[in-house]
């Protein structure tokens, strides 16, 4: 009964403001964006230039502030430009999806190796986990001095074992399935050692790979990287003692002179490219409705079943799950 009405008044709430919009859209003569349109405009520019692309955010399709597609749009067309002279990466991020941060990893090597030009990486607050496995293969990493970094390793997320609860309250949970591990993960049942097993090598594999790419990019020894690759986190002087890093600067301004200078950048433009969402009046509205009718028919018991459910993806993530 309590999802029907709050159905009703979503709806009545969402017709009222969609009528309401459609009436100023009309008077002002403009329509609502969707925001499909973004390009970054690098293979554009028609003087010499350094891009700067910012990735801020999670790395991973429908983050608010990080857009995957601008950021991989954004390399081409630097690729694309002869006129681009450099790439510079801007990096605030604890990391995101597997898939994410590596298709964006190979788009910076493919950069590197198509033109020939420096990259460079500048870490902000924070390039962890993801943020830093972007940045491995740049030429010049350079630190804030108060940036967190490193977090080299993988997660799948949390494992929930609601069997005892289900089994207090005598509910009786039947799984029909295709094997004995099709339906690993299910949280009314407990992991067999087989599945933590099979989970452990999916994680392993990733971990391996993340391994090999610092290797790479660092001309590091891979049995070295093993052992500092434990998931922890390093601050800026810590990340340079180990050589994860090449210096540190005080602000990113600092970075920019010192980027200039060793790669011979200073008679060049600085463009900066940094992904910034259409505001989107309807469906911010609709979000925010949306959140107030949970928060007003939500249990607590609704709202952990809705975390567990979450939590119980388990996507392959080079993620830190500390952020600053």
């Amino acid at each position: 009964m309590k999802k029907n009405k709050k159905g009703i008044l979503i709806f009545g709430i969402i017709a009222g403001a969609c009528l309401l919009v459609g009436i100023i859209a009309a008077a002002l003569g403009v329509g609502v964006s969707t925001g499909d349109d973004n390009i970054s405009g690098a293979d554009e520019i028609r003087e010499k230039y350094v891009g700067v692309l910012y990735v801020e955010g999670i790395i991973t399709t429908g983050d608010a502030t990080y857009d995957h597609e601008y950021a991989l749009d954004a390399i081409d067309g630097m690729i694309e430009n002869d006129r681009n002279k450099a790439l510079i990466l801007y990096i605030n991020s604890p990391g995101g999806g597997v898939t994410e941060s590596d298709e964006l990893y190979l788009k910076i090597k493919e950069y590197k190796e198509t033109t020939g030009r420096p990259v460079c990486a500048y870490m902000g607050n924070q390039a962890t986990s993801g943020g830093y496995y972007i940045a491995a293969p740049a030429d010049k990493i350079i630190a804030n001095r108060n940036c967190w970094t490193g977090s080299i390793g993988v997660t799948m997320g949390n494992m929930y074992d609601i069997s005892g609860l289900l089994e207090k309250y005598g509910i009786k949970v039947t799984t029909i399935s295709s094997g004995d591990n099709k339906a690993m993960g299910d949280m009314t049942a407990p992991l067999t050692k087989e599945q933590k097993e099979i989970f452990q090598s999916i994680v392993d594999e990733a971990h391996d790979q993340f391994v090999g790419i610092v290797a790479d990019g660092r001309n590091l020894d891979e049995s070295y990287v093993r052992k500092i690759a434990d998931g922890r986190i390093y601050t800026a002087s810590q990340a340079k003692d180990i050589k994860l890093i090449d210096s540190i600067v005080g602000t990113y301004g600092d970075a920019i002179e010192e980027i200039q200078a060793e790669f011979d950048l200073a008679d060049y433009e600085v463009y900066d490219f940094s992904y910034e969402p259409e505001y989107d009046f309807l469906s911010s509205l609709i979000k925010s409705i949306d959140k107030q009718a949970d928060s007003a028919v939500s249990s607590d018991l609704e709202a952990l079943a809705e975390l567990m459910e979450k939590d119980g993806q388990f996507k392959l993530q080079y993620m830190c799950e500390v952020t600053k």
